[in-house]
């Protein structure tokens, strides 16, 4: 068992900035980068010697499902290894068979990850329809009517815009009695809320292990509905796709792998699992009742005008409107402040995780205070 200072205290970067930018990118825990480090050692300086150096890593791909299906509430065949949200995003995307007409819904309050390959796809005649929110909640009639002759339906279940949480399983049932498939953009949600896609009742979920895990970069993972990835057809094969990659034709592996393609370094996976044992070791209540406090402290003292966050807690993420959000953030940054720039609402976003103390938050206000 661990407990938030001693998380605290085995991540470097909080030595030595204010950091407050984990919505963006966590900085992780030494035991995190060191089981990373341990498997590439083990796998260069030692399997590559003893062992055959294939097996040994389709073994950890397996060993890593496994983990990350029981984490999400999922089977070990619904999960594909990916490299970030945005990958898995852009994979799902890939494996469906589009047609000139079809219809994709997604919501104003998507990161571009939730945008880009919808864009894309736009230009192969593919309709794209923006449901516009309010203060980062969406109006389920106005999903509904969207989504009435939909494909395919994207939204975040966390918004980095806001950090409100969208009502992923009202938004799952309005699509599925439309016929149309559902792709939840999660990445705001491990590690510091639960996760569990079989309550969702989505289609598939994208989400990485960089943010509020404190995993590495390259730690992504996807879900796919089984029924629903055996309906893929990547248009993107390797080796890993595939039963017999020797074969004269080649079938799709079963279930969500075959969205996998070919050999990548898993350092960044054996990172992700041991960045969940950690926060499952302190504990999700105790995560989310601390970064509750602390963002109810912030808030406090935040104007209510200011405040484009809701008052009441939902994340860790908690966006304010300041002059010159640029400038802001580059002058908290002189002050040893870690926090953003969110240009599509120019304002300045806050991430409190549990690693944080009341005394930086308090810091963090003065300093707005002497910015204004």
């Amino acid at each position: 068992m661990m407990n938030p200072a001693e998380l605290r205290a085995d991540i470097p970067a909080v030595q030595n900035a204010t950091y407050m930018n984990t919505g963006a990118s966590g900085p992780s825990p030494r035991r995190v980068v060191e089981a990373a480090r341990g498997f590439l050692e083990r796998a260069e300086y030692e399997v590559h010697a003893t062992d055959d150096i294939y097996e040994y890593t389709f073994g950890e791909y397996d060993r890593i499902r496994d983990r990350l299906a029981e984490f999400v509430g999922a089977s070990p065949s619904e999960l594909a290894l990916t490299e970030s949200t945005t990958d898995g995003i852009a994979r799902f995307a890939s494996g469906i068979d589009w047609e000139p007409g079809d219809v994709v819904v997604r919501t104003d309050l998507e990161h571009p990850a939730g945008i880009l390959p919808w864009q894309r796809l736009e230009r192969e005649g593919v309709e794209v329809r923006v449901v516009e929110t309010e203060h980062g909640r969406i109006d389920l009639d106005d999903f509904a009517e969207a989504v009435a002759d939909a494909r395919l339906a994207c939204f975040s279940a966390l918004t980095w815009t806001h950090g409100t949480q969208l009502p992923v399983a009202a938004l799952a049932d309005i699509a599925r009695d439309a016929g149309a498939l559902t792709l939840v953009d999660a990445v705001q949600v491990p590690g510091q809320a639960p996760i569990d896609v079989e309550e969702w009742g989505v289609d598939a979920v994208a989400a990485a292990g960089h943010k509020w895990l404190l995993g590495l970069w390259g730690g992504g993972f996807l879900y796919v509905r089984r029924e629903v990835a055996d309906e893929l057809e990547p248009r993107s094969v390797g080796y890993r796709s595939v039963q017999s990659p020797g074969a004269s034709s080649f079938e799709f592996k079963e279930g969500a792998p075959r969205l996998e393609i070919g050999t990548t370094n898993l350092a960044a996976h054996v990172g992700l699992l041991e960045a969940i044992e950690t926060v499952e070791s302190i504990g999700l209540e105790t995560i989310q009742d601390r970064i509750r406090k602390l963002t109810d402290r912030f808030k406090a003292g935040v104007p209510e005008d200011r405040l484009l966050s809701p008052r009441e807690y939902e994340s860790g993420l908690v966006t304010v409107d300041v002059s010159d959000p640029e400038k802001t953030v580059e002058r908290l940054d002189d002050a040893g402040f870690k926090v953003r720039s969110i240009p599509p609402m120019n304002a300045m976003r806050v991430s409190l995780h549990v690693f944080n103390t009341p005394a930086e938050v308090d810091a963090l206000l003065a300093e707005l205070d002497a910015v204004r």
